[in-house]
């Protein structure tokens, strides 16, 4: 329930930043006609990931077993693949994600409402539809139930409560800061729906070594226990995983951690190139 609450809020966040964002420049720049074609733009794009998620959950319900499996482990490594970069830019636009909105909602309004809508629906269905994949793949490797379902609605649900306070100015936090927080935790969530992609394949039988177990902790951590939830909610990562898994899970951690943690490079100035002046009498 932690690690699904905690996409919910991390995912939710930038969803409502985003609509934040849009709705506070309009109404500062008086442009508070444009406000409907934003509002549009955004409920067609939660409608679209609402219905992306429908359609994952729906579609794999009716598949076999074994393609069940197999649509699940890739589907979780995509997943995977866009939270990795979506973490990765957050943390490198998080200081100019304003400044990059207005712009382009500066160019929208010049041309028209249908633009407007336009701009709102792309900035937001971006971020809905990589949370709808993303938290469907996290409640696949997090085991089916109330629970999961819960903890991503509760995440979702305090970041509708952040961004309406961050719209009304009551709320003031360092961004930078807490999409690098969050996103480190959201590494190692990755890392278990890593995992369990694997262990979703190794069960479609296309790759080997499900019975192959790095180590079994389920005698002191029991899986139905409330310490074995909380285990496994901080490091998403099964009590009895397979030699396979385990590794995938390391080599996914260690290097995202180190590149996500690493200062970036300044780069070096050439020095300036200083004429000597001229000697008044040549020898």
């Amino acid at each position: 329930m932690f690690a699904n609450y905690l996409i919910g809020l991390r995912e939710g966040i930038e969803a409502a930043l985003v609509v934040s964002i849009l709705i506070a420049y309009l109404v500062k720049t008086e442009r508070r006609d444009a406000l409907l074609p934003v509002w549009i733009g955004i409920g067609l794009a939660l409608a679209l990931s609402f219905s992306f998620g429908a359609a994952l959950t729906f579609s794999s319900a009716n598949m076999s077993f074994q393609t069940q499996e197999a649509f699940g482990g890739f589907m979780s490594i995509i997943a995977v693949g866009f939270v990795t970069w979506m973490v990765f830019w957050m943390k490198k636009t998080a200081r100019n994600i304003r400044g990059e909105l207005h712009g382009r909602l500066d160019n929208a309004l010049g041309i028209g409402p249908y633009a407007i809508a336009v701009v709102a629906f792309i900035a937001v269905a971006r971020e809905g539809l990589e949370t709808s994949l993303f938290i469907w793949a996290a409640v696949q490797s997090t085991g089916s139930g109330f629970s999961p379902i819960a903890g991503a609605t509760l995440g979702l649900a305090t970041a509708v409560v952040l961004g309406y306070l961050f719209y009304r100015g009551a709320l003031k936090i360092n961004l930078a800061k807490f999409f690098t927080y969050t996103g480190a935790a959201l590494v190692v969530v990755a890392a278990g729906v890593l995992a369990y992609a694997v262990h979703d394949l190794q069960e479609a039988g296309i790759v080997p070594g499900l019975d192959n177990l790095a180590f079994d902790a389920t005698g002191i951590l029991p899986p139905a226990s409330w310490y074995g939830t909380l285990v496994k909610g901080i490091f998403n990562l099964s009590a009895a995983p397979s030699v396979l898994e385990l590794l995938v899970w390391f080599a996914y951690v260690i290097p995202v951690m180190y590149l996500f943690f690493r200062k970036p490079r300044v780069k070096q100035e050439p020095a300036p190139q200083v004429s000597m002046p001229s000697t008044a009498t040549e020898r």
